[in-house]
């Protein structure tokens, strides 16, 4: 194992409300707390709508773009599945949030290298993370398959 690396840290990303109802029409989930801000302040102590816990996970993919060095010239990275996942904080619609990694763990494979990440996303202002996970991410190089 190589020795663990400082965080790389994303760009702040705003999320708003006509991104969230975008998310709720792609995976068919329109509760209130996330589509209805009068609903969800009247009825919920969130004070308005909240971003769904799953789009703040797909996020992390592009929080990559601007925190973690890009592939090389051949190679793919693959998602490769989440040793641990926990959605810790909720985030309000119109908030703030980035993503963290550092760097846990590589190891070499026959098809490329394994990373493991301890990935956050941090909402701006907030001490407490909104989701925290230990991601899998699977670098593939050259004309490899995976299954």
């Amino acid at each position: 194992m190589k020795e663990a690396h400082a965080p790389f840290v994303s760009e702040w990303k705003t999320v708003d409300q006509p991104m969230v109802d975008r998310f709720a029409d792609a995976i068919d989930d329109h509760q209130f707390i996330h589509v209805d801000p009068e609903r969800a302040k009247a009825e919920t102590s969130y004070g308005g709508t909240i971003v769904h816990g799953f789009y703040l996970l797909s996020m992390l993919t592009a929080f990559t773009r601007s925190a973690l060095p890009q592939a090389e010239v051949g190679a793919v990275e693959v998602n490769y599945g989440f040793d641990k996942l926990r959605f810790l904080n909720p985030v309000p619609v119109g908030a703030r949030v980035r993503g963290s990694f550092k760097l846990e763990n590589e190891t070499p494979r026959a098809e490329g290298v394994l990373r493991s990440y301890n990935a956050r996303v941090e909402i701006e202002g907030t001490e407490r993370p909104a989701l925290a996970a230990s991601w899998l991410v699977l670098t593939v190089v050259g004309d490899q398959e995976t299954d």
